[in-house]
Formats: structure tokens, sequence, C-alpha cells
């Protein structure tokens, strides 16, 4: 065999393994955890609501402009939000689409899944308890619970409560579906996208996402109109932001990871693979972020790359817990959590276009009203209504903080493991 006829099979060798074969769950839960500390050293850490809550600020902002109510939608929405393409959550957000739309291009798995009725029903309803949950947590599954205890935050542990209840009890709630309702099986349909197809998209898709991330660093003051009025350091560091969150949305995709799947399966069907992925991909971001946060003694002229209070919410207590539960319950009906729904997204399920939008105004109305109760206009969590702002380093130091992490995450990987032979822990239907 010529020297030519092996570099060419190497090639393909590779483009299979990096872009049609499914990734290791353990490898991409650790590469989840790197570029997840590596945008928290870039800018800040990444999350799925952040990008849904200023789609849905859109959303109701544009209905409120048809309908011409003078004093703003529920009075707000009067002022345009964030700019699509200048607002760091929605970059991430686009970024991360994109990421699982090349992806799932690549790998000749993109097509318009069409689901049952029924679950476009799911759909309409998954998408307005995640949004209500989210914006009670303080976040979706990453914001609200990995990247919070990946922040060091007390809020993280809470909503991991709240979240594996509401799993179970959607859980339950999808067997009692199973055996008692049959309305609305039909209508599911497949439209397949050429394979010479995809891969043209896959590239003009990169070809753009390149020229974005050139204009974000070469932005000066006054270049585009749709990065609306931010700085010119601001929008630099978008460059970095969207090539990262790409990198989240294909490892993702191409792992076929969801945090969900990790508190579901150990309970459905035994299986704890995704659990320990996820479990390993925690205490990964949590030492990364204890890096990134701790502080140098200012007398030796050291300061924190990133500031202690990022992803510090103030929902430790009642707040995260049923945030937590409403939003694992919506992510059950849904099929997939914040992240999951937007690679799935990606790949063309429907079910999950479909979530996002009622994700994204029940997200966005339900925040507004936190942050604006009442004749007063009392800010609900600044307030102290929804819990405490817990910063574990506060209370424990790093070393105490990083030890109940690791101690948590054993727990639960000696837990799954545990159950995953002796089916103790296993749902019945």
């Amino acid at each position: 065999m010529s020297d030519e006829s092996i570099m060419g099979n190497k090639i393909k060798d590779l483009y299979k393994i990096c872009c049609k074969s499914e990734w290791n769950p353990t490898v991409t839960g650790a590469m989840v955890a790197f570029f997840s500390v590596l945008i928290m050293a870039w800018w800040r850490p990444w999350g799925a609501v952040g990008a849904v809550r200023n789609w849905g600020d859109w959303i109701v902002f544009e209905i409120n402009t048809v309908i011409g109510a003078e004093s703003g939608l529920l009075g707000f929405y009067d002022e345009a939000p964030a700019a699509l393409l200048g607002n760091t959550g929605s970059v991430i957000g686009i970024g991360f689409v994109a990421g699982a739309f090349i992806s799932a291009c690549l790998g000749k798995d993109f097509a318009f899944r069409i689901p049952p009725y029924r679950e476009m029903v799911k759909a309409v309803i998954a998408g307005v308890l995640m949004g209500i949950g989210a914006a009670l947590a303080g976040g979706c599954n990453v914001g609200g619970m990995y990247n919070a205890i990946g922040n060091l935050s007390a809020s993280g542990f809470t909503m991991w409560f709240g979240l594996t209840i509401g799993v179970l009890l959607g859980l339950k709630l999808l067997y009692l579906e199973m055996e008692h309702i049959s309305w609305g099986n039909g209508g599911s349909a497949t439209i397949n996208i050429p394979g010479f197809m995809q891969s043209i998209f896959a590239l003009v898709t990169i070809a753009t996402l390149v020229w974005l991330a050139y204009s974000y660093a070469g932005f000066e003051e006054g270049m585009f109109t749709w990065v609306g009025d931010k700085d010119e350091d601001y929008i630099a560091s978008l460059s970095g932001i969207i090539l990262i969150a790409t990198a989240l949305g294909y490892t993702m995709q191409r792992g076929r990871w969801c945090m969900v799947q990790g508190f579901r399966e150990p309970h459905m069907t035994g299986d704890c693979t995704m659990a320990k992925s996820v479990a390993l991909s925690i205490l990964l971001v949590a030492i990364g972020g204890a890096v990134l946060k701790y502080s140098v003694p200012i007398a030796h002229g050291g300061e924190a790359v990133l500031h202690p209070a990022n992803y510090v919410r103030g929902t430790f207590g009642w707040g995260s817990v049923v945030g937590g539960f409403l939003f694992g319950l919506g992510a059950m009906l849904a099929g997939g959590c914040g992240t999951g729904t937007l690679w799935r997204v990606g790949e063309g399920q429907v079910k999950l276009i479909m979530v996002v939008p009622f994700f994204a105004v029940a997200n966005s109305l339900f925040t507004t009203w936190i942050q604006n109760f009442g004749e007063d206009e009392i800010h609900l969590e600044k307030a102290g209504y929804l819990g405490s702002y817990v910063y574990l380093p506060d209370v424990m130091g790093y070393g105490g903080t990083l030890a109940l992490i690791a101690f948590a995450m054993l727990v639960w990987y000696l837990i799954v493991t545990w159950n995953e032979d002796s089916n103790k822990l296993i749902v019945p239907m």
C-alpha cells in the first residue's frame, strides 16, 4: 500500500472519530468541563438560560411593539432588549446551537424530526415549566446547578436536590402516560436532508462563525449596528465566547451528552454511565473555578481571574429547590435539559425547537416579575425572598469547599454504581 493510501485511510479514520462516531461519555464530560473552565477564564461562565431569556425578551418586546402598548406589556418591555449578537448570553446560545448543527451535518445526522401530536403538546408545557423553574433557581441545569456548583455556590446543591425530585416525578408521569394515554400517537415524520447539502451547510456555518469571530475581534466603535451599544473590549471578548460556545455545542452533540439523562437513567434503566460522567465533569469545573476565583493575598499583589460573585445567586433556599423541581419536571417532558434542548435544536428535533420559544417567553416574563415585584418593584432575589447568597469558600474556605464537592460527587458515584448492580432505586412502572 502506498504512503498516499495509508495517509488517506488515516484521514478517513480521523474524520470518522471526530465527526461521525459517538464520543465516549466520560471523555465528553471531561471536554465539557475543559471548555467550561476555558470560557470562565476568557470572560464569564456559560449557561443556556441567558440566551433563552434574551430571545424571550425580544419575542415579548416585538409582541408589545405590534400591539402598540404605550407603557409596555405588563408595564415593561417598552425598550429594546440587548442585541442578539451583542449580548454574551445570546452569543453563547447562538454559538452552542451552531456547534451542534455543524456536528450533526458533518456526521450526516441532521434531519427535521417531527414528533407525534402528543409530544407537541408536551413541548409547550415543558417549555413553560422550564422557563419558570430556571427563573426561580437562578439558571437552568447549567447555570443553576452544574456551573453553580462549579463556581462554588451553595445554591447549586439545592437545585440539584430539586432537580432530582422533578426528574423522578417526571419519570413516573411518563410511565403513567405510556400506560393510560393513547391519544396523539400519530403525526410523526422525518424530513431528511441530502448528505452533500449537509456538508455545504456545515461549511457555510463554519465560515460564518469565523467571520463573526474576526468581526468581533476587530471591532471599532460604530463599526456595526447589530452588536448594540457596547464598548470595544466587551465586543472583542465575544470573538472567543462564540468559538468556545461552538466547541461546547459540537462536543455535547457528538457525545449526546445530556445532564437530565444522568439523573433519569439510573432510576429508569439502572444505567449510570451519564451520571458518572456528569459527576466527574462537575468536579473538574469546580477545581477550575476554584483556581480562577482564588485570590492571592493582596500583600503579594495578586487578584482573582474570575470575580468570586460570578454565578453565586441568592437562591440558596426554596427558590432553587422549587425551581429545580419545576425545571426537572419540564426537562423530562421535553426530553432534554437546557443544554440538551439546544443541541437537539441544532440537529433538527422539531419538538425541542417548539420548546425553546415557550421556555424563552416564560423565563422572560417570570424573571421580569421576580425583578420588579409589586408596586414598589422589589427584586425578590436581591431582597432575600428566594433564598440566600452563599459562596461556600466564605463559609469553609477553598480547601473545605473542594473537599465537600468531591465528597458529594463520590457519594453520587457510589450510589449510582451500587444501583446499577442492585436496581434498588429503579422507579417501577
